[in-house]
Formats: structure tokens, C-alpha cells, sequence
């Protein structure tokens, strides 16, 4: 069962989440029953459907809830935003404080990932453990946001189909090295049909505002002082280099590496298998009472 619960965001922002397990019974033992919290959190352009596999698995000893972060999936996307950096981990503390989700679990994808560690960071009263996914620690630098632009730019929307954007994104985005069908799934996933076809349910404009809130800062300092059990994966062939991410954890005072091969920056949708057996395993360590 999947329900949608509407949590308000910093600044009254009007934020849907997913709770991806059935709630207690009625004269149940209430939270206890359904486990410590996860809130997942998806990457930019991301929504809270794409974890619905991790989901599926973590709900058999968690409450695992997904959030669709401010511009994205069925939460608003102000014009004005904000969409810096305090937005996103307030939206994020909020939608624990809300759910009664702490001390909670954090995994989070590329940008959900750093709004995990900024929130555990910040409030480390709210976290028991933290997953980052293939997220860098270091600026990215102008010129990575200029890249995105150009991207943007090259989409051919509206799509006529949803097999055309499988087909774009999995095969034919000039900038894939090899085809990724998961890509194209993973995309497939953000496209709305309108009347000139399908496009994405978030503005690229606001994308970049908020890609542009981060990319030219680095996060060691904020790293260094989480204080839980938190484990740091890659992909073979993702955006986090295996340097850096050992660096990380050797940086995070309860640090711990994986590394996934055959896989990109979507590594949970590439190799699901693999990534369950890194995540499982590094959850039951740090959450023994489970």
C-alpha cells in the first residue's frame, strides 16, 4: 500500500509524501509496530515513486516514506522558490518532525543525498544512520552548471511518446557513452502528457536555481560533522570518483564504503540487487535493535 501524506514545508510550501508501508492497526502498538523511520530522498529531477523497489524491501523492518522535494513530483514548485540549500534540509526536518519519522534513517540519491547529510549535520538528534548515494563532497564548478544548461537545452520536448523518452534518454542523449535503459525508465517516470505531448513535470529553470545553490561550494566541512553510522556508495561508472569516496568516509567519523560495479549515477535502478545487498546489510549493522 502506498498513501500520500501532505507535509508543509518551510515557508508553507505544500510538500506530498509517500508512505510506502500499510499504517498500524487499529488497536495496534502504533509506531512500534511499523518500525524505524527511512525517509528517502530523490536526486534533482528526481520524485519519491522512483524508490518504490527500495521501498518494497525496506518496509519489511522500517517505515520507509518517500518525499517529493519542493519543484519536484506532486509537491508545489513555487515560482520564486526558495530552492537554496536551507529549503531543502528544512523541508526535510519538517517532513520528519510531521510523520513522527526520528530518529529516521536517511538514504539519499545525488542531491537528496547531500540535503541528508546537511539535515544530519544540523539536527543530529533527528538521524540514526544515513545512506549517501553517489554524491560528491567537492565543488563542481562553473563550468558543470554551464553543462547542465547546454543539456537542458537539447531536450526534444514535448516527446511525442513514452517510448520516445526511453528512447532519448536510455540510447540517444548525446551525452550517454552506452545505452542505459534504466536511464530512460528512470525518466520516463518524470514526463507529463499535455496536449503537444510529454514533458517533464518540473521546470528546468528551477532546476538549475536550485543545481546552482550547490555546485560551486564544497561540503567536506558539513560532512565532518555527522556524527552517525552513515555509508558512502558508488557506482563503478557514477559521478562520485572512488577517491573522493574514500575520502569520505575516511572524513565521516562512522563512515563506510561500497562499491557497485557495472552501474552508473542510477546505480539503485541499474543494479537493485546490488545495491540492496550493500544497503541491507550496513542497516542491520547500524540499527541492531531491528
Amino acid at each position: 500500500m502506498v498513501r500520500r501524506i501532505d507535509v508543509t514545508g518551510t515557508g508553507g510550501v505544500r510538500l506530498a509524501a509517500w508512505e510506502f508501508t500499510d499504517p498500524p492497526k487499529i488497536g495496534g502498538a502504533g509506531e512500534a509496530e511499523r518500525g524505524p523511520g527511512v525517509l528517502l530522498l530523490h536526486g534533482l529531477m528526481g520524485r519519491a515513486a522512483h524508490w518504490a523497489d527500495t521501498a518494497r524491501w525496506l518496509s519489511a523492518r522500517y517505515r520507509p516514506v518517500g518525499l517529493d522535494q519542493r519543484g519536484h513530483g506532486r509537491s508545489d514548485k513555487p515560482a520564486d522558490g526558495p530552492y537554496d540549500r536551507d529549503a531543502y534540509v528544512d523541508d526535510a526536518i519538517a517532513a520528519i518532525e510531521q510523520l513522527g519519522l526520528a530518529p529516521v534513517v536517511l538514504i539519499g540519491h545525488s542531491m537528496g543525498a547531500l540535503t541528508a547529510w546537511q539535515l544530519a549535520a544540523r539536527r543530529p538528534d533527528l538521524v540514526s544512520a544515513l545512506v549517501i548515494c553517489d554524491m560528491r563532497a567537492s565543488a563542481l564548478g562553473a563550468a558543470s552548471q554551464q553543462d547542465w544548461t547546454e543539456w537542458f537545452r537539447s531536450w526534444p520536448v514535448p516527446f511525442a511518446t513514452l517510448a520516445d523518452v526511453r528512447k532519448w534518454f536510455g540510447e540517444d542523449d548525446p551525452t550517454l557513452e552506452r545505452p542505459r535503459p534504466a536511464r530512460g525508465e528512470f525518466f520516463a517516470e518524470v514526463m507529463a502528457e499535455r496536449a503537444d505531448g510529454w514533458r517533464p513535470v518540473f521546470s528546468r529553470r528551477q532546476m538549475l536555481t536550485a543545481r546552482a545553490t550547490w555546485v560551486h561550494d564544497a561540503h567536506w566541512e558539513e560532512l565532518a560533522h555527522v556524527r552517525c553510522p552513515t555509508l558512502v556508495v558508488r557506482g563503478l561508472d557514477g559521478e562520485l570518483g572512488r577517491a573522493e569516496a574514500q575520502e569520505m568516509v575516511r572524513v565521516l567519523p562512522g563512515g563506510v564504503y561500497a562499491e557497485i560495479a557495472d552501474t552508473g549515477h542510477l546505480l539503485p535502478w541499474e543494479q537493485p540487487d546490488a545495491w540492496r545487498r550493500a544497503v541491507d546489510p550496513f542497516l542491520a549493522e547500524a540499527l541492531p535493535s531491528t
